[in-house]
């Protein structure tokens, strides 16, 4: 299931969203925008989802080793969400070039956070103890 839905993305938004990811991935890395904030600033493109219509696209974005603040990044890529637009425009063939809302990802934290506890030293105990009930089979 997606993020916000009720029903699974189609093969054809999976395509765009991957499509649109990789150019926009592409835009930041050769910095073809302008914003004091993202010149100092790896991006991550981690994902793009796009509505059914293909008019909406959701673009979540991490900086590069946690580095910089989410909330100046997401003012910066608000500022210049109209240019990435034209940049897409000229690249990609859509009826429509979608409206994007900037989100950061938060799947990296979520990541290093679980195996921050499944390293930690009571979660290792517990794993490295015997089942008492598979033993005793």
């Amino acid at each position: 299931m997606s993020k916000g839905g009720s029903k699974p993305p189609s093969q054809r938004q999976l395509q765009v969203g991957e499509e649109l990811r990789h150019v926009i991935a592409d835009i930041f890395m050769r910095q073809e925008v302008y914003h004091p904030t993202l010149s100092s600033v790896s991006l991550t493109v981690s994902e793009v989802h796009i509505s059914p219509d293909l008019k909406n696209a959701t673009v979540y974005v991490a900086p590069l080793g946690g580095q910089g603040d989410g909330k100046a990044l997401l003012k910066a890529l608000q500022v210049v969400v109209s240019e990435v637009r034209r940049l897409i425009a000229k690249r990609m063939y859509l009826r429509h070039v979608p409206r994007f809302t900037f989100k950061l990802d938060e799947s990296f934290d979520n990541a290093h956070r679980i195996g921050t506890l499944l390293h930690a030293p009571q979660v290792q105990r517990d794993l490295s103890k015997p089942d008492d009930s598979e033993s005793s089979n």
